[in-house]
């Protein structure tokens, strides 16, 4: 095989797992977006609410689905290795991280009250927000169940069931939303809670085909996941959680710099806070692209390294920085380009409609810089390298950015006056992402030249 044709097989089998994962998790993304466009539809407060209500509950889930997303590279590796007896029973350990992660995430959906007054959420709006978290704390074991189910999956490089199954999910969820949203056929409408609900019933229907496919397909026999679940391996539960915990924060840390903002965001009133969630709706859809391609790549990584080839490795990395670097750009001028269109979607208040439409402008901005630093994550991952990038995150993005933020919306920094105004999160967060990619990229190369010194040592020994 020619060096070529190797760049262009590692390019095509990247893009088809990428593509795959990405169909998945865009069909995920749609029951945000489905929440979104009803409860705009319903009442504007009901968006203002499901825009505080969806901060919580992405930041717990997203923290906690990161502990669960980390131990890909371990299996990926297992894989490389052809250790397949040892997947099954790596992932049988992983049952009592989630395990644990679910009663944590669980505790702080069902008693939010703390955290709405801490960060000053207008008392109209708490009982809303606090009846639509307690339905999705019933919600998130099978959500962080099926992670596990998704991650294994794509670290054996095989995801089609996983999108097959998200994607057909889609089909109860839209009807279910609207139905339990506006109420018919003698069930009143439950407004906001009517989401919620409709997103725990398709959830654990997710869950239920996730462990039939596991128990019928063949794909699976050669791991032997049904065996008994054994004691906890304490020496694996720690190689899991010097992997997964800092990770987890740094996602934690990276998914709070950013959904905190609708928390701060809600005192400046219901068109702000709707406005805010348009924008950051877009902003997360856009963000599927360059984590499908992450988790590809980093699968790829590790499946290299796990097959004793480094070289084959980096090359990995490389094309999969090519891809994320072309599709960030084209993702980020279309969002530009049709701003205003794209607002219009979700709400017909045209002060909410003309706010959002420059909140999305500098999302498109945030995305680019967004695309580079998660993929850096994912693949400093792969070499263990999980301690720095938290470090970076708690100091970029919650210092300058959230913390920044706040300054120049309500108190101003220096010779800026306080804007009061979304607009003022979105820059500090974009110019926070900005030196997070640029300072991760480098900590990348530094890694990649020390992993390419230490095996040149290896081989002159």
């Amino acid at each position: 095989m020619t060096a070529l044709t190797a760049l262009t097989s590692e390019r095509r089998i990247i893009a088809r797992h990428a593509g795959t994962v990405l169909a998945g998790q865009l069909a995920v993304m749609a029951f945000s977006v489905t929440d979104a466009i009803v409860a705009g539809r319903y009442a504007e407060g009901a968006l203002a609410a499901l825009s505080v209500g969806s901060a919580i509950y992405v930041s717990v889930y997203v923290a906690l689905m990161g502990m669960m997303q980390a131990l890909l590279p371990v299996w990926a590796e297992l894989h490389g290795a052809r250790r397949t007896a040892e997947v099954g029973a790596s992932v049988r350990q992983s049952l009592y991280l989630c395990l644990m992660a679910m009663g944590l995430g669980m505790a702080i959906l069902l008693f939010p009250a703390p955290l709405l007054r801490w960060a000053q959420v207008p008392e109209a709006m708490r009982a809303d927000v606090q009846a639509y978290l307690r339905i999705l704390a019933f919600a998130l074991p099978p959500t962080l169940l099926f992670r596990l189910f998704s991650t294994l999956n794509q670290s054996l490089g095989q995801p089609q069931l996983v999108t097959w199954l998200q994607m057909g999910s889609l089909l109860p969820k839209l009807p279910l939303t609207i139905w339990f949203a506006f109420g018919g056929a003698g069930l009143p409408a439950l407004g906001l809670e009517g989401c919620g609900w409709a997103t725990a019933a398709v959830n654990w229907t997710l869950l239920g085909f996730a462990i039939w496919l596991l128990r019928s397909q063949p794909l699976y026999r050669a791991y032997r996941l049904w065996q008994r679940v054994e004691a906890p391996d304490w020496r694996q539960l720690r190689q899991f959680a010097r992997l997964g915990v800092p990770a987890g924060l740094a996602v934690l840390v990276e998914v709070t710099s950013f959904t905190l903002m609708a928390l701060f965001i809600a005192r400046l009133g219901t068109t702000a806070t709707a406005a805010h969630q348009i924008a950051a709706n877009l902003a997360a859809v856009g963000y599927m692209v360059p984590l499908s391609l992450s988790i590809a790549t980093s699968a790829r990584v590790s499946f290299w390294l796990g097959a004793g080839e480094a070289t084959l490795a980096r090359r990995a990395c490389a094309r999969g920085f090519e891809m994320a670097l072309l599709c960030a750009l084209a993702l980020a001028a279309a969002m530009a380009l049709l701003r205003a269109p794209l607002a219009g979607l979700y709400s017909d208040n045209p002060a909410v409609v003309a706010l959002a439409a420059t909140l999305v402008l500098g999302a498109a901005g945030y995305h680019l810089a967004d695309a580079v630093q998660t993929l850096c994550v994912f693949l400093l991952r792969c070499y263990r390298v999980t301690v720095m990038p938290l470090v970076l995150y708690c100091t970029l993005l919650w210092g300058v950015g959230l913390g920044g933020s706040y300054l120049l919306a309500y108190r101003g920094i220096g010779p800026w006056p306080a804007m009061q105004s979304p607009v003022a999160f979105w820059l500090m967060s974009a110019l926070a992402l900005v030196l997070a990619a640029v300072l991760l990229v480098l900590l990348l190369l530094a890694t990649l030249r020390r992993q390419r010194s230490a095996a040149a040592l290896a081989a002159g020994a």
